[in-house]
């Protein structure tokens, strides 16, 4: 709702800013499954989708894209209603919706995964798709920090039924946003997942952070949240699993995981020391060549 008063983050008006923006050379926007997705692509072989968490943007694999682009195809999109995607149809901000928005997006792009990377809710989007499109029915997938199960306690009630009351609330984004334009504001948040970023990483995120569009896609995206339909069936992935968590995660708990494994027995998990929710983002070459290493040894 109120979509309206929330325009999304316009690209053609931040060109001029490409700087800032990691490998904004390689950006373009892309219409497809009623979506205007900003997609980065880059690099030759096999294509290998990134799919970024709640509240981010394609931004988030700039560490990692210059290592996994001399090896892949590499196709990173920003989400539905985020950064400078647009929201789409009704829908579209659930977890099917997204799914569905990539498999058209992917079609568009005449491209089908041979990898899909998806880090917290980019991980459960790509289970999905495993589950259920054709174009991932061969897809290794690698879940960084993977929000695959329902978040325990307070965090369980932020992705749902506050979501959607602050969804609702017309003055919830612009006021989130007002928030996180104040001087480090949106250090101390990243703090809270557990992670420290360098200056750059904190730039980008308050950038995005501070604007109402953003901040109301990311609220509608929560509030459309439901993962006990994927949970229930996750045991019926038979794809090639691979984790990679950071060990102090404040966000996802690196619990649960551990728990992801017992549905996978064999599913390699790789727990990083001193890394938060945004381990690939502190670490990127080090999760990078574990990546590699994955691909490699499929």
């Amino acid at each position: 709702m109120f979509e309206s008063f929330y325009p999304g983050m316009n690209w053609a008006e931040h060109q001029a800013q490409s700087p800032i923006w990691p490998h904004a050379q390689h950006s373009r926007l892309v219409q497809a499954g009623g979506i205007q997705w900003h997609v980065q692509q880059l690099g030759q072989g096999p294509c290998m989708l990134l799919l970024h968490g709640t509240g981010s943007g394609h931004f988030s694999w700039r560490g990692l894209l210059p290592a996994l682009s001399q090896h892949f195809t590499v196709v990173a999109p920003d989400l539905p209603g985020h950064a400078f995607s647009s929201r789409g149809p009704e829908g579209a901000l659930s977890l099917p919706g997204m799914a569905e928005g990539l498999r058209a997006l992917l079609l568009q792009l005449q491209l089908t995964p041979q990898v899909i990377v998806g880090h917290s809710a980019g991980a459960a989007i790509a289970a999905h798709m495993a589950l259920h499109f054709d174009c991932a029915a061969r897809s290794t997938l690698i879940g960084l920090n993977p929000a695959w199960l329902p978040l325990p306690g307070v965090a369980s009630w932020l992705f749902g039924p506050a979501a959607k009351l602050a969804a609702l609330n017309p003055l919830s984004a612009w006021a989130t946003a007002k928030m996180a334009a104040k001087p480090g504001a949106v250090s101390e948040w990243i703090a809270r997942t557990g992670s420290t970023l360098d200056a750059q990483g904190v730039d980008l995120y308050a950038r995005v952070l501070s604007d109402s569009g953003h901040v109301h896609g990311v609220l509608s995206m929560m509030a459309a949240w439901r993962l006990k339909p994927l949970a229930a069936r996750l045991h019926e992935i038979r794809h090639p699993v691979f984790m990679h968590i950071g060990a102090q995660d404040l966000t996802v708990p690196p619990a649960l995981a551990h728990e992801a494994c017992r549905l996978w027995p064999h599913a390699p998990l790789y727990s990083a020391p001193g890394l938060g929710h945004l381990a690939h983002e502190q670490d990127p070459m080090g999760t990078a060549q574990q990546i590699l290493q994955w691909c490699a040894a499929r």
